[in-house]
């Protein structure tokens, strides 16, 4: 069996996907001479075109080349320069995904069984809740809450706020407003819904961790990047500093940055991208790093289906997997990306259940993917009231 294309879509969502703009997907196909064709997704999703545009400089090499060797493949474009980024491992991964995806294909099994098999037959969820003012939010928690979820996330107690809006707030009532909301989202949901609190990045290390010490109270299920993560001291002294479990890995493309992180203690919820980080194969392994060290796996997804797909072939295979971010929000009534399905994705009482079928159990409706088009949004960013940049 031999690759004889690769291709790739940018595909418009047919639901927002963030709250800054976004609103698309990088598909790539990958078909072989026998007949066999892999789904995969690219996950750096401010850079869709420039990921597309690596995917076409590794094409020549693929192929021709047996789709089989999955490792084989990731190491040797990986290695092939000396340069790395967001970019190339959103292209990386997404190849890496639809090698996988033609793997179950090829065997007959789903991608899971070739990872060591099922370790659990559904993926506890969590639902995507984002406004701009605190009535908001506690409306779409408690909304959450009725449909079925026992766990919230993308949850940020500094507000989801147009980045147009100058950012201007006194260090004390930043503080004291965020802890309100938090304690209205723990009112709004008891002690039967999880809340994981997002921070964004928007926090420095002394700020983090004073917003900690007064949330702890309201027992989040975890602390989200309170901090940029280009620093993993500056996670680490906040993790010191606090009872509340950290969440972090989203932004990290390679499996040497989450090693970083898990020798300093620095994370307690590893938050692997399996569309950032190497794929499928990389993935796997951070998960298996972060076992060896006890700690849980949270797996980033909020983008499209092929993503979702790659998540719950991931979580079923992992004996650590926590929780699984779903980007689903109550004001659209269904995750993006279903509209590209052929066969949605089934969920229950907040689990995403696990397909049996082979590869990544799903099919993409060809009709919908050729005829979709995306043009990435101008950038945003938010300034503070003095005109310097703002972290949101």
């Amino acid at each position: 069996m031999q690759i004889t294309d690769v291709t790739t879509h940018l595909v418009e969502s047919d639901a927002p996907i963030s709250e800054y703009g976004v609103n698309g997907w990088l598909i790539v196909t990958i078909t072989t001479d026998d007949g066999v064709r892999g789904i995969g997704e690219g996950g750096a999703w401010a850079y869709l075109e420039t990921a597309a545009q690596a995917i076409q400089r590794f094409k020549p090499y693929l192929l021709g080349k047996d789709p089989l060797k999955r490792e084989h493949h990731l190491q040797y474009l990986y290695r092939s320069a000396h340069f790395r980024g967001a970019a190339i491992m959103s292209a990386l991964s997404a190849i890496d995904i639809a090698l996988w995806d033609i793997a179950g294909k090829y065997y007959d099994a789903p991608i899971y069984e070739l990872l060591g098999g099922q370790c659990r037959d559904k993926l506890r969820t969590y639902a995507h809740v984002i406004g701009d003012s605190t009535d908001d939010l506690v409306a779409k928690c408690t909304e959450c809450k009725e449909e079925g979820f026992t766990a919230i996330g993308h949850l940020s107690p500094l507000l989801d706020e147009s980045r147009d809006r100058r950012y201007s707030e006194t260090h004390a009532g930043m503080i004291a407003d965020a802890s309100d909301r938090v304690r209205r989202f723990r009112e709004a949901v008891g002690n039967e819904v999880d809340l994981c609190i997002e921070i964004h990045r928007r926090l420095d290390p002394h700020q983090a961790i004073a917003l900690a010490n007064e949330i702890e109270q309201y027992r989040p299920f975890f602390y989200e990047d309170p901090v940029r993560p280009d620093n993993f001291d500056a996670m680490k002294k906040v993790a010191d500093n606090t009872t509340i479990p950290i969440a972090t890995g989203e932004r990290l493309q390679t499996i040497e940055e989450f090693a970083m992180l898990l020798r300093r203690d620095a994370v307690d919820y590893v938050r692997p991208d399996v569309c950032l980080t190497g794929g499928i194969t990389a993935s796997k392994k951070i998960a298996a790093a972060a076992e060896a060290n006890y700690v849980d796996v949270v797996p980033h997804d909020p983008l499209g289906p092929v993503s979702t797909a790659a998540c719950v072939q991931l979580g079923a295979s992992i004996p650590n997997l926590a929780l699984q971010e779903y980007p689903y929000r109550p004001e659209n009534d269904q995750a993006p990306g279903e509209s590209l399905l052929e066969e949605p994705f089934e969920w229950e009482d907040g689990y995403l259940l696990v397909p049996d079928g082979p590869g990544l159990g799903i099919e993409v409706d060809d009709d919908v993917l050729e005829r979709s088009s995306y043009e990435q949004p101008e950038l945003a960013t938010r300034l503070h009231e003095d005109g310097s940049v703002v972290d949101q």
